[in-house]
C-alpha cells in the first residue's frame, strides 16, 4: 500500500471513554449500521409494493429512515469516529471508462450529454 492509500479521510477524533461496556461511539456505530439496514430493507419492499397507498407510506418512513442514517453519519464523521478511504486514480478512471462504455448503449446515446 502506497502512502496516498494509507492517509484516510477522517476529522480529528472526540476522545471517549474506553471501558468494557459500550460508549457514545458504540451507539452510535450500531444506530447507523441498523439505520443501513432498515434503508436497505424499505428499498426493497418498495421495489415490491403492489398498493400505491402502501408505497406511499414506505416512502414517507423511507425518508425517515434515510434523513436519520445520513444525520449519524455527519455526527460520526465530524466527530472523527468515522473514516473514508480515498478513491483510488486508476479505479477513478476504469468507472469512468466502464461507464463511458454504457453511455453507448442508451437510447439517447452519447449524445444525450451534450444538449
Amino acid at each position: 500500500m502506497n502512502q496516498q492509500q494509507s492517509q484516510k479521510v477522517q476529522n480529528p477524533e472526540t476522545s471517549i471513554q474506553k471501558t468494557p461496556q459500550m460508549n457514545e461511539r458504540d451507539f452510535m456505530n450500531d444506530m447507523l449500521a441498523t439505520e443501513k439496514y432498515m434503508t436497505h430493507a424499505y428499498d426493497t419492499a418498495l421495489n415490491e409494493a403492489s398498493n400505491d397507498a402502501f408505497y406511499q407510506e414506505l416512502v414517507a418512513i423511507y425518508k425517515e429512515t434515510q434523513d436519520c442514517q445520513r444525520n449519524m453519519y455527519n455526527t460520526m464523521f465530524k466527530n472523527g469516529w468515522y473514516a473514508l478511504e480515498p478513491a483510488q486514480q486508476q479505479k477513478m478512471q476504469q468507472a469512468y471508462q466502464q461507464f463511458s462504455g454504457y453511455k453507448n448503449q442508451l437510447p439517447y446515446g452519447a449524445q444525450g450529454q451534450t444538449q
